[in-house]
């Protein structure tokens, strides 16, 4: 089965069914709502779409050194989302996408699901089933009482937010409306402290600020304790005021929370109204494992020679 969406054929669309609740990506067409979001704040017209297309198109012919799916129109207008179809800035936002990856080759090498099983069963990373007042997906990151650090490490939890971050790029919907990020820091301990590097956190900022393809509109601290603000003295010198203006800080205040992401979208644990079914890391674990096909198609294009030069190097240096 071909899905527009998607640069890997699957048999069948991936799901994973949990009682009565059925958790799946959203793959289909933008709704009503999609599309009114992304004609205000995107410019998503039909002349502007297709011409935006037709010359981001042009303009990845010149990139002789990247490999890219040219032809795949959906994978063009994923890009193009983000920047609101200036064909120069998307250009920018791939090559950026890709440069990060070269640089990063420790973690991008072979990336899947499939190999970084670990991150799922600690259990400390998720995304809601539903989604915000705002048609934004919600991601969680439980990063202190639930985060055994000696069993997880933090380059762990970046490739697991890559890994939900490349699924929510398949979705048109998200691609319009975005994400929110919630960290819940309950009980974060000063040995959970020490895991934090400045290399970790400027990596941290420099794929969100350069090198995300999707529009991340929030950051959410909720019962962060006075020790995380070490953390965060690490990620300030790297922030730009766009990124530092929607880290939002709330503590125990469920009310400034809501101000952001409605009580209706929020699940009983943080004080919200949603009645869903908890989704544990497992349960995303079995609906991204089907997927191992669709990341290992990610995996093949970008700046293909010079990413197996820098892992080549690696292994002979280990040898």
């Amino acid at each position: 089965m071909k899905v527009p969406t998607m640069l890997s054929d699957v048999e069948e669309l991936p799901s994973v069914q949990l009682g009565d609740y059925t958790l799946r990506f959203e793959l289909e067409d933008l709704t009503p709502f999609g599309k009114e979001v992304a004609e205000k704040e995107l410019r998503e017209l039909p002349d502007i779409k297709a011409n935006a297309v037709k010359e981001l198109k042009q303009l990845l012919r010149t990139q002789e050194d990247l490999v890219v799916p040219i032809d795949n129109y959906d994978w063009l207008v994923r890009f193009l989302r983000p920047c609101k179809f200036y064909p120069e800035s998307a250009l920018e936002l791939i090559k950026n996408y890709y440069q990060f990856k070269v640089k990063h080759s420790d973690m991008y090498s072979d990336l899947m699901p499939s190999k970084e099983t670990n991150i799922f069963k600690q259990n400390i990373l998720a995304v809601l089933p539903n989604r915000d007042q705002l048609g934004r997906r919600i991601l969680v990151l439980e990063l202190g009482k639930h985060w055994r650090h000696k069993e997880v490490t933090l380059d762990e939890v970046f490739k697991g937010c890559v890994l939900f971050l490349e699924a929510a790029m398949l979705e048109p919907e998200t691609q319009v409306h975005g994400a929110v990020v919630v960290f819940d820091m309950d009980g974060l301990s000063m040995q959970q402290v020490w895991q934090f590097t400045p290399q970790f956190a400027k990596r941290i900022v420099d794929w969100l600020q350069d090198s995300v393809p999707l529009r991340i509109k929030g950051f959410h601290v909720i019962n962060q304790p006075k020790i995380f603000n070490v953390v965060f003295a690490l990620f300030k010198p790297f922030l730009r005021e766009k990124l530092r203006s929607r880290i939002v800080f709330h503590g125990s205040d469920r009310e400034s929370l809501y101000k952001f992401i409605h009580v209706d979208s929020l699940p009983i644990q943080y004080g919200g109204n949603l009645d869903c079914p908890r989704v544990r890391g497992e349960e995303w674990y079995e609906l991204l494992v089907k997927c191992d096909g669709e990341y290992k198609a990610i995996n093949s294009y970008g700046y293909v020679k010079a990413m197996e030069e820098k892992n080549n190097n690696k292994k002979n240096k280990r040898k």
